[in-house]
């Protein structure tokens, strides 16, 4: 990438789930790359989804998800250098795409993360990733006030000074993926998962244009009047065993059984926190799947509108039944004279 002085250096001292400028180890184009470093491996997000990059030394095997992927600086009022960098997942098809930004923890682009954003490039968004464990102005403050926050205090202090340049971060980010070309604005979703999920619920607060809000295993958020405002429909992946999910379920319940929220529970009673991440022991095949095919569905029916119907065609009234006319009389016969 020209002008891109982020250079991958030789082996894996970046953090976890950081994007650099490298080769992919899997299709060996250079470009924008994740650090898995549990795998040991550097990946595009083009070939996240391959499972060959489990297996060293092969070569994908199954074709590529109609998208492609590229690094951007989008700019933002909330670091001191006036940009932030993210990932971008474009759909190929010449169609207006829907947006889609997805709200990262602080750790970066993990492996959960991925995998949300390109589900939802492959049902047709153009999906915006910030990419926080690289971004200026981010550091463990930010991480403290969130993880103290919610385990302590009874949720994430949304209205907290120091989270409030994360909210503009992810609102200015939502205003640079609005802007570009063959997309349509009018139709948003914003997901999350965990404490990125309580910083999506913030974003719906600020932005009432957002057509779906998709939710995995938030925490709690305070203040709970905060979720009053959201007008969005809302999908909440619900890890059953975890108890910081069960939390903020229970602040969601009421405002379903008012009314007050068009609020869908997706749920998996055995499952922990972090059963959507892959690379984490927590991780559940058939939980995180079936929950993967719901945000599908719920993205589908709230941002991609059926198609009209086709006109039926007029009925042609049924002709009415005519008796059969009577046959006319025999005619009599003739006197004979007498």
């Amino acid at each position: 990438m020209p002008g891109d002085n982020d250079q991958m250096v030789p082996g894996l001292e970046h953090e976890f789930g950081s994007g650099v400028i490298g080769v992919c180890d899997v299709c060996g184009t250079r470009q924008a790359v994740i650090v898995l470093q549990k795998e040991r491996f550097k990946l595009c997000v083009l070939d996240f989804l391959n499972k060959t990059w489990t297996k060293p030394g092969l070569s994908p095997g199954a074709p590529l998800p109609p998208y492609r992927s590229e690094r951007v600086w989008f700019p933002t009022d909330a670091t001191k250098t006036r940009k932030a960098p993210a990932i971008v997942l474009t759909p190929t098809k010449l169609v207006k795409h829907p947006v889609a930004l997805v709200t990262p923890d602080l750790y970066g682009l993990t492996t959960t993360v991925l995998d949300l954003g390109i589900r939802l490039a492959r049902e047709g968004c153009e999906v915006l990733l910030p990419d926080l464990a690289r971004t200026s102005s981010i550091g463990t403050g930010d991480l403290a006030m969130l993880r103290v926050g919610a385990r302590v205090r009874g949720g994430v202090p949304l209205d907290h000074p120091r989270l409030l340049h994360l909210r503009r971060l992810y609102r200015d980010g939502l205003t640079f993926l609005r802007a570009r070309e063959m997309v349509d604005p009018d139709k948003t979703v914003v997901a999350g998962v965990s404490y990125g999920a309580a910083l999506a619920e913030a974003i719906a607060v600020e932005e009432p244009t957002v057509s779906a809000l998709v939710l995995a295993y938030p925490v709690p958020v305070r203040p709970v009047e905060y979720l009053k405002l959201i007008t969005a429909p809302v999908l909440f992946v619900d890890a059953g065993a975890d108890a910081i999910s069960r939390k903020a379920r229970a602040q969601w319940e009421p405002l379903r059984a008012s009314g007050e929220a068009k609020l869908l529970f997706s749920d998996h009673p055995s499952a922990r926190h972090h059963f959507l991440s892959r690379d984490l022991s927590a991780y559940d095949l058939g939980a995180a799947e079936a929950a993967w095919s719901e945000v599908s569905a719920f993205v589908r029916a709230n941002v991609f509108p059926a198609p009209p119907k086709p006109p039926t065609p007029p009925t042609v009234p049924a002709a009415t039944a005519v008796a059969p006319k009577a046959p006319p009389p025999a005619p009599l016969p003739a006197a004979r004279p007498a």
